[in-house]
């Protein structure tokens, strides 16, 4: 991580978001996000994304996080929100497929699939009474895929890998518990407040790793 113009960008962005958040304004909501969104693709452009399939993997996922973020920002369009879920849906396969190619330690994808399995299941069991209907599938299937990318993270670091991969993915699992309160039990500056932080230092630690295996 020599490079540190992306993560400075990132800082200055997310702090930006934030204030926009607190103050409701939309058109720094625009701007901001955005920009720290791109910085994370930055990120990853300088560590060498590029140069190998596990790095293309991995950028693919930020672009498609990227194209997420900008989807979730209309909060009065549910079909939009369905978009931007999905694509973080696909952003999570894609890391998923990128962890997939490297050594993985059996024991470390048990524990922490198991691990995963009772912390999402318990978030699912809270969620369940504030879903509307037609989000309990969608929201069933991400829960599944973030646990498996998540469980395969483990696997990676455990076998040997960078500790920035399993930290990037769990801080992304724990980020998206702020996106799920936020939009389907109560919408507030706090959810926000915590979980944008700790979703764009998931995205950098990820974006990272491509200079570390």
């Amino acid at each position: 991580m020599g490079n540190w113009g992306p993560y400075l960008l990132c800082a200055v962005a997310v702090a930006g978001l934030l204030w926009a958040e607190r103050r409701g304004s939309r058109a720094g909501l625009w701007l901001a996000k955005p920009v720290a969104s791109l910085a994370f693709i930055w990120a990853g452009l300088a560590a060498g994304a590029l140069e190998n399939t596990y790095g293309q993997l991995v950028l693919l996922g930020l672009v498609l996080c990227l194209l997420g973020d900008l989807l979730l920002i209309p909060l009065e369009r549910p079909a939009v929100f369905r978009a931007g879920v999905f694509a973080f849906l696909a952003g999570h396969v894609a890391y998923s497929a990128a962890f997939l190619t490297r050594p993985i330690s059996l024991s470390g994808l048990a524990v922490g699939a198991v691990l995963l399995a009772l912390v999402l299941g318990g978030v699912l069991r809270w969620l369940a009474p504030s879903l509307p209907k037609d989000m309990v599938g969608p929201v069933r299937a991400y829960m599944v895929v973030i646990g498996l990318m998540s469980a395969l993270a483990c696997g990676v670091t455990v076998a040997g890998g960078p500790w920035a991969v399993a930290a990037g993915a769990l801080a992304f699992t724990a980020s998206d518990v702020s996106v799920a309160r936020d939009r389907f039990v109560r919408h507030a500056f706090v959810n926000r407040a915590w979980g944008l932080p700790l979703y764009y230092a998931a995205q950098l630690l990820i974006a990272s790793t491509p200079a570390l295996v």
